[in-house]
């Protein structure tokens, strides 16, 4: 396999090797990302109905402890997703403009894609569903546990502690929310 010349690469095309991975990982995390909002909703659901069946109410303390594992690692993939794109937007464009001289925006749907009509109550209603997943969910389950008739004073202790956590959790994703 011949060795390219240094005389084959340029900034330009560095840059567009760089563009072309970060696609691939934001493109990778946005699956991975999407596909732990329907397992996290399979996970309680199954919680949910070995609970019914069984009468033993303090597996419903899993719930939380499953959301909060799994709403982490949502945010965490749905942070490194918009950095991605924010770096694409302020850094690699911009810089790839200078190199081209190109009349415009380089990568132009990264930007487009920001001011399409309806794209703030999407975000909107996005925020909700990550929050009734994430949050109302386990509380629910943690509610149905402290009405339970055989409260254990250490598991009572633990679901306080998830619900604290559940709070933390709420709020990040509140405050890390796109605009």
């Amino acid at each position: 396999m011949p060795v390219p010349s240094t005389d084959d690469v340029t900034e330009s095309k560095i840059l567009l090797a760089e563009y072309g991975c970060l696609k691939e990982e934001q493109k990778t995390r946005i699956g991975f990302r999407d596909n732990l909002l329907y397992f996290t909703l399979a996970a309680a659901t199954a919680v949910v109905a070995v609970t019914a069946q069984s009468g033993q109410s303090r597996l419903l303390l899993s719930v939380p402890a499953i959301c909060l594992i799994l709403g982490w690692t949502y945010l965490v993939n749905d942070e490194k997703i918009s950095a991605i794109g924010y770096y694409v937007r302020d850094r690699l464009g911009p810089r790839l403009e200078e190199l081209t001289s190109a009349h415009g925006a380089v990568f132009g749907w990264e930007i487009y894609h920001r001011n399409v009509a309806g794209r703030t109550a999407r975000k909107r209603l996005q925020t909700a569903v990550d929050l009734f997943t994430y949050l109302v969910l386990p509380m629910v389950c943690t509610a149905a546990f402290w009405m339970s008739p055989v409260v254990q004073p250490l598991l009572l202790l633990a679901s306080l502690g998830q619900t604290l956590a559940l709070a933390v959790l709420g709020w990040q994703f509140l405050c890390r929310r796109e605009r």
